[in-house]
């Protein structure tokens, strides 16, 4: 006989998103009589990702952070630079540090219960709340928080669809070859195949960084296209004649317009990815996930309920993701022009407000006019006329 467990809030899912939102509330003691069921398929034993952001104040996981840049490089054909960082500071978290800091903090909090298992459904129910199906049981909540993959039908007549997709390796050289104090954000200098291609760097000591051959683009690569692209970097600009592989990182982020619901009914609430919480023109989500949480953890101890509007996400800066992702779709190549526009005419400072969605019209203005305006117009153009430009 199946059990049916009542619990006030349901997370599904454990990665970044579930994890997150569960370590928000246990942080808040106005939520401390709440009763929380996470449910993840996954032992989460593994470093299977890292998370790198940039922050101007402190997080609640500063105390995981393996490493922190305070230089940024930017490197084009045309035009290189390295930036000090003012505000900022640039960081990086791994997986596994992530996933054992939070388990150890809901292990020890008698509110929380994980599961592992699979959910095979997750529905609105008639009289109020939200049921999961799992092969352990049905299981109840006032709320649950969906942070599964988002399921999409795609329509491509209307909307852009694109990836970010990399393969890493973790190296270690038998001569300094890095510095330490620089992250390597983007450097554009190779081949761009009609698409964005740019090589991304974090440097952990001298001898030992991720490099990763990162694409923006709606098809992936055989994989020994990315190992051939990193190999000839590592040779042919770094110099570097011989490594060792220390560990790889493979992933693929959606990048897309499609409209991804924050809530589904008047139970289910989504989170990560399934939100939308993956910005749609760079794929960065942690420090998202981590403002998310935030805003549904506020609400839920301010009025019990979550918020209405539980992104806050404003539509200006949707429309500014919608154009770079059709230029990106027509002409990938021009994003390498763009971002070197971006880098040249404004501090790295400004571009991450931007990004961070943080900034005022007046700079919003700053940062369109730094840019050629003729590929925006274009897209403009597709947006008013509801329909992706092509090639």
């Amino acid at each position: 006989m199946e059990a049916v467990v009542e619990y006030d809030y349901l997370i599904v899912g454990g990665g970044a998103a579930g994890l997150s939102l569960a370590y928000h509330i246990s942080q808040e003691p106005r939520l401390r009589h709440k009763r929380v069921l996470l449910l993840e398929p996954e032992a989460k034993d593994k470093n299977d990702r890292t998370w790198s952001f940039w922050a101007d104040k402190p997080t609640l996981f500063d105390g995981i952070v393996a490493y922190e840049w305070g230089q940024l490089a930017f490197r084009s054909p045309g035009f290189e630079h390295v930036f000090p960082l003012k505000r900022h500071r640039y960081k990086m978290i791994r997986g596994l540090d992530f996933y054992r800091f939070v388990r150890a903090a809901l292990a020890d909090n008698p509110q929380f219960t994980l599961l592992q298992t699979t959910v095979s459904g997750l529905e609105n129910r008639p009289e109020g709340g939200a049921q999961a199906t799992t092969p352990l049981g049905t299981f109840t909540a006032r709320y649950a928080f969906d942070s599964r993959p988002p399921e999409l039908v795609p329509r491509p007549e209307k909307h852009r669809y694109l990836l970010q997709h990399f393969v890493g390796w973790e190296v270690e050289t038998d001569h300094d070859v890095f510095d330490p104090t620089t992250v390597e954000f983007m450097d554009f200098r190779g081949e761009q195949h009609h698409e964005a291609r740019f090589m991304y760097v974090l440097p952990f000591s001298k001898r030992r960084a991720l490099v990763e051959y990162t694409l923006f683009s709606a098809e992936l690569l055989p994989k020994e296209a990315y190992e051939q692209a990193m190999r000839l970097y590592l040779h042919n600009t770094l110099g570097v004649t011989d490594f060792r592989i220390e560990a790889e990182e493979i992933g693929a982020i959606p990048m897309t317009d499609h409209p991804l619901q924050s809530r589904v009914g008047h139970s289910i609430i989504n989170l990560g990815t399934r939100a939308g919480r993956a910005k749609p023109s760079t794929g960065y989500a942690f420090k998202r996930i981590q403002e998310h949480s935030a805003r549904l953890v506020e609400a839920l101890a301010t009025t019990d309920n979550p918020p209405r509007n539980s992104t806050n996400d404003h539509w200006q800066f949707q429309l500014f993701d919608t154009l770079l992702l059709d230029i990106m779709q027509r002409r990938g190549e021009r994003t390498r022009d763009l971002f070197t526009e971006l880098f040249q005419r404004n501090p790295p400072e400004r571009i991450f407000d931007f990004l961070d969605e943080r900034t005022s019209w007046a700079e919003n203005l700053q940062v369109m006019n730094s840019v050629t305006p003729w590929p925006f117009l274009q897209s403009i153009w597709h947006v008013l006329r509801r329909r992706p430009g092509k090639r």
